[in-house]
């Protein structure tokens, strides 16, 4: 058995009008700078896979500013990175995620998280839980300037 963290901050810019968390794309008042589509939930957890695996960050198999990953949908290198921890002859027991907003209200997209997550790396839903939470206004994510998440997973 295997623990990972993971981690992503993305600030929040205002040409946009949603952002995509989970694999879901969720209205909002603004959207996430990023060289990707922004999913801060899915990166943590890629981010916490590749840990637990003993392998790099996402930075590294998937690196800003390279074309091939200008706005790419997060949920594919989700399959990238889990098809890097098979190769180690690894699965994944569970992932315990939070993600820190002050808006959008995320509560009601959370079962679509889980769901698409789940089939993104071939687990029942029960296997992944996702909260939301504010930073009560303290920080950049309190501030509304950011949006981030922090993930857990546990492989054998």
């Amino acid at each position: 058995m295997r623990i990972g963290i993971g981690y992503d901050i993305h600030r929040v810019i205002h040409d946009k009008q949603e952002i995509v968390l989970g694999g879901v794309v969720i209205p909002a008042p603004f959207g996430l700078e990023a060289w990707s589509d922004g999913d801060v939930l899915v990166h943590a957890m890629c981010d916490a896979l590749l840990g637990a695996a003993g392998l790099r960050d996402i930075g590294y198999y998937f690196p800003p500013g390279y074309a091939r990953f200008k706005n790419i949908d997060s949920l594919t290198l989700l399959g990238k990175v889990i098809h890097l921890i098979d190769e180690k002859n690894y699965t994944i027991v569970n992932i315990d995620s939070v993600v820190i907003a002050e808006e959008p209200k995320l509560f009601p997209h959370v079962p679509a998280m889980q769901e698409r997550l789940a089939a993104a790396c071939s687990i029942d839903v029960d296997r992944i839980m996702i909260k939301a939470t504010t930073n009560e206004k303290v920080g950049p994510e309190g501030r509304g300037e950011a949006i981030s998440a922090r993930a857990v997973v546990l492989i054998k």
